[in-house]
């Protein structure tokens, strides 16, 4: 009883598979099977190195070089078909005609229907077979190296699977027509032998070729969300020091708010109500803020107390200290300021601290050895910041962390709707170019 519930139980299993065989053969070679389906010309990247070995009066057409070729292809097939068949009848020469026809152009229907091309040039293998038999000419050679590589096509163009598909398909039917066909096991097997080591070849490097694609595509991901992720880590750490600024003349009114009726005599009781409000306002908006950039400050919504909450926000007071602390992790670096200097916003002397910081820790990493220049330029309107350094004398330490402090430049540039560039200088070294914007109005309350 066991050994025959374990028998129907096997031939449930093979049935099972003979049928899911059977459904996928149904899905790639039968449900739309002249679907269009064209292949797109290659992109800038896979062609950037042809163009240099193409003319350039050619070289806007070189993205259409698989098409070219493949058409290219099918004429010399139809061609060499047409030398082939000598001096015939006027039948034997109208077939030999459409016979051509019909074993080249399904050559370059791959380009847009795939599995209709192999439909149409299947039956041309079926009617070199048969043409075969009835002796109206040598097509059957011609006709199996056509299919083959439209074949081969197919399976370049689609997926890998239908390299066995389509031989078991060409195979077994070519296998009776053959028989009927008269010819010999001698010309059949090695055919069979030898496509399927072809298919198997094109399957592989299709199948290849796709993982390769999800490799780049899975790599362009993770570089896509590294860069938001430190993007965003960026925007975290400016939040936080705008909180610091922005908390720090909110504290002020609050106290000035708080203080102000004890220096009037007699104060009117209106007026005292407006300064309570104006310090209960203040007090709640500061709440409000520390509250709300908590959450962005750090993981842990409640530990937003740092190790000294209170410290000032560094300006480009500090600039001389910043220096020194360059100067004595190696970096040899000199400063110049131009212009009167003055006292700007708190927001713009922050951002300009961060940038030169920034910039000189770049230097630092990418370019040991080089000598730095900074340049501070108080100008109409706004502060220019140039930070350039030389070529390194020896090879820089690979920094997992490089990269990403020219994003988080650009990023306070923006915010204070300034200009930046950055990129390398002609004698090997590197430069970093702002100017922070400054109204008047925004001097003025500085």
């Amino acid at each position: 009883m066991n050994e025959t519930t374990q028998t129907q139980g096997s031939l449930r299993s093979e049935a099972r598979i003979v049928r899911g065989a059977l459904h996928r053969l149904r899905q790639d070679l039968f449900v739309d099977a002249f679907a269009f389906r064209p292949m797109l010309p290659l992109d800038d990247a896979r062609v950037k190195g042809w163009r240099q070995w193409v003319p350039e009066r050619l070289r806007r057409h070189v993205r259409w070089a698989p098409h070219i070729a493949v058409t290219l292809f099918a004429t010399m097939v139809f061609l060499l078909g047409l030398s082939s068949t000598g001096d015939i009848s006027t039948f034997r020469t109208l077939f030999s005609v459409g016979f051509c026809l019909l074993v080249s152009v399904p050559i370059v229907i791959t380009l847009f229907r795939p599995v209709g091309a192999f439909w149409l040039s299947f039956a041309g293998f079926c009617l070199a077979l048969m043409a075969t038999a009835v002796d109206l000419g040598p097509w059957f050679e011609m006709s199996f190296a056509t299919h083959l590589a439209v074949m081969t096509l197919v399976v370049l163009r689609t997926r890998p699977r239908l390299a066995l598909e389509m031989w078991v398909v060409t195979i077994g039917t070519g296998g009776v027509l053959a028989m009927l066909a008269g010819v010999s096991d001698g010309e059949m097997v090695p055919m069979a032998l030898f496509s399927a080591v072809v298919l198997v070849s094109a399957g592989a490097i299709r199948a290849w070729r796709e993982e390769r694609k999800q490799v780049v595509e899975t790599q362009t991901v993770t570089a896509e969300e590294r860069s938001r992720r430190t993007l965003l880590e960026e925007r975290a750490t400016i939040a936080r020091e705008l909180h610091d600024v922005v908390a720090h003349h909110m504290s002020v009114i609050a106290i000035q708010a708080e203080a102000a009726p004890y220096r009037v005599e007699h104060t009117p009781p209106e007026l005292a109500t407006s300064f309570a409000t104006i310090r209960e306002n203040a007090v709640a908006a500061l709440t409000e803020l520390r509250r709300i950039l908590g959450v962005v400050r750090s993981e842990d919504p409640d530990a937003f107390v740092e190790s000294d909450p209170e410290a000032p926000q560094p300006t480009l007071a500090h600039l001389d200290s910043l220096l020194d602390s360059v100067r004595g992790a190696g970096l040899n670096v000199e400063a110049v300021i131009t212009g009167a200097t003055r006292q700007l916003p708190q927001g713009v002397e922050l951002s300009a601290y961060r940038i030169v910081q920034e910039a000189l820790s770049n230097a630092l990493r990418h370019s040991p050895g080089a000598e730095a220049r900074v340049e501070i330029s108080y100008v109409l309107g706004g502060i220019g910041l140039r930070i350039v350094n030389g070529k390194p004398s020896r090879l820089a330490t690979p920094s997992p962390g490089a990269g990403h402090g020219v994003l988080g430049m650009r990023e306070r540039v923006q915010m204070l709707g300034g200009e930046m560039t950055a990129d390398h200088t002609e004698d090997g070294g590197f430069e970093v170019a702002a100017f922070l914007p400054v109204s008047a109005t925004g001097e003025a309350t500085a």
